[in-house]
């Protein structure tokens, strides 16, 4: 089962997704070492104004190590110009192979200034974007993620779906959520399947509750989608894209046994040692593992001393003392699998002042709706 993006097949139809702050190098590392390199993973969210100024933290970000083909960068921009700018930088110097374009962040701060999935409501501002990046992309495939709409009242995602077929879109992948429901609730798997009947055309991406290798094989027997965007699923979970390979490929194996603690434990040290060694800071490294702890352990019988230890940790060699003293035999926990990460709904997006007036004036965006940041 391939899933074709351009000229790239992506085989079993498995897509990481874009998360700030988490999909950095060393968890796309992790996660291609459990799947065999199989799979396509995108890096975390890049500014377009941020790229286009060189900032040195996004061009960090965009550094992709020689075992990660394709290249996979997603961009976040609200104004025309400079996502193409940014599209065309990615052209000139060859620093992706493929662009993802996001339309599904929530967050306040992305949504205030339009972005995210505010932006697909304003039409002729999407199909102007889309124009710009696809028209800058040359042989680069575009692709796009967004969400069902802003709320139930204001659902945009079959209008994107068309507009993004008829400039030129390589892809579409859908969370099956608004940006009212953040990630609360249940992800709407119908809407995945009225989208692929909507833009039959192009490949569709499912993405939203995706807990295990049987929930990606269930929705594309339901939705009859082209593939899956795994999102919160593999937090503290890297192994999912192992499980995944096994589910998707015929005749392939399935997992034995979920893994013990030990093993657990063994990932938890390998993830915050390549953290350190990107950062080229060890302390900066298990710093920035710390948020992935509460991920990795949920379920397993630690202690709340031992775990709030291991939550402000800052050397390895710390990390090995704690971990230690884990009773690492324990089996994979009843109840482990399930929601990580956040779950709150929210009832209300923040927009920019008149933004649901008229879906298709001529929006315009001033420079400060660029975000000049990119990541986490």
């Amino acid at each position: 089962m391939t899933l074709q993006i351009g000229p790239h097949s992506v085989q079993p139809p498995v897509v990481l997704a874009p998360m700030a702050g988490i999909t950095n190098a060393p968890f796309r590392t992790l996660c291609r070492e459990f799947s065999g390199g199989k799979g396509l993973f995108v890096s975390e969210m890049i500014t377009t104004r941020a790229l286009v100024e060189r900032d040195a933290k996004t061009m960090r970000l965009i550094h992709f190590d020689g075992t990660e083909k394709p290249r996979s960068i997603q961009l976040y921009g609200v104004d025309p110009v400079t996502v193409g700018k940014a599209v065309r930088m990615i052209v000139d110097e060859d620093l992706a192979d493929h662009i993802d374009l996001n339309f599904g962040c929530p967050v306040p701060k992305v949504t205030r200034k339009g972005g995210g999935s505010a932006l697909p409501y304003k039409r002729n501002l999407l199909r102007s974007i889309l124009r710009e990046a696809v028209g800058n992309a040359g042989t680069l495939p575009v692709t796009i993620k967004m969400r069902k709409g802003i709320d139930d009242d204001h659902i945009t995602y079959l209008d994107a779906g068309r507009i993004a077929v008829e400039e030129g879109v390589t892809a579409v992948a859908l969370h099956g959520r608004t940006a009212a429901q953040h990630y609360g609730g249940t992800a709407d798997w119908d809407a995945i399947a009225r989208l692929k009947e909507a833009v039959p055309e192009i490949p569709v991406l499912g993405n939203g509750d995706i807990w295990s290798a049987d929930d990606a094989v269930r929705m594309m027997r339901e939705t009859g989608c082209d593939g899956v965007v795994v999102g919160r699923g593999c937090l503290g979970r890297p192994w999912l894209f192992g499980d995944l390979v096994g589910a998707f490929e015929e005749g392939g194996p399935r997992p034995a046994a979920a893994p013990t603690l030990r093993e657990v434990a063994r990932v938890m040290r390998r993830h915050a040692e390549l953290l350190g060694q990107w950062l080229e800071n060890e302390e900066r490294g298990v710093i920035d593992f710390r948020k992935h702890v509460a991920w990795y352990t949920k379920g397993f019988s630690i202690g709340s001393e031992v775990r709030k230890k291991l939550a402000i940790t800052s050397s390895l060699d710390e990390m090995d003392a704690l971990l230690s003293e884990l009773d690492l035999d324990q089996p994979w926990p009843t109840g482990a699998d399930g929601p990580r990460g956040r779950t709150s709904g929210r009832n209300r997006v923040v927009l920019p002042d008149g933004w649901l007036d008229d879906p298709y004036d001529r929006a315009t965006v001033g420079a400060d709706a660029e975000l000049d940041t990119s990541g986490g």
